[in-house]
């Protein structure tokens, strides 16, 4: 990989970061209403349930696990059936509200097939 290459590959990463923590001074998550958290690799999406306050994950889904892992676990409609995945285990521990945290990536694609699958289940936000 070239130094070029490279130093672009970090700067956008930086980027992101930036954006994501931005973010995350204006979006916290409570018992009541945790925060919706999203993150996407190369391959894969992840989303989890996530109490700021005491800081644990209290529900999680991702395009990794086998009922999901139909077709390809990277394309939008695995991402819209994460959201649904997760929009009914947090239903089933009585959470209807949430916060949407993108973690600095665009609400476009595979994050907003999430939300967007999240809220067909009935999670508002």
């Amino acid at each position: 990989m070239s130094g070029i290459h490279r130093k672009r590959i970090r700067d956008k990463r930086f980027r992101r970061q930036r954006t994501q923590r931005r973010v995350r001074n204006r979006v916290r998550g409570s018992v009541e209403r945790p925060r919706l958290a999203v993150f996407k690799s190369l391959r894969y999406i992840y989303a989890q349930l996530i109490d700021d306050q005491t800081g644990q994950t209290l529900a999680q889904a991702n395009s990794r696990e086998a009922a999901l892992g139909e077709g390809s676990a990277g394309n939008i409609a695995a991402a819209k059936s994460v959201g649904e995945t997760l929009a009914l285990r947090a239903i089933d521990l009585g959470i209807k509200r949430v916060v949407f945290d993108r973690a600095g990536f665009l609400y476009h694609g595979r994050v907003r097939a999430v939300a967007e699958g999240a809220r067909e289940k009935g999670l508002q936000f």
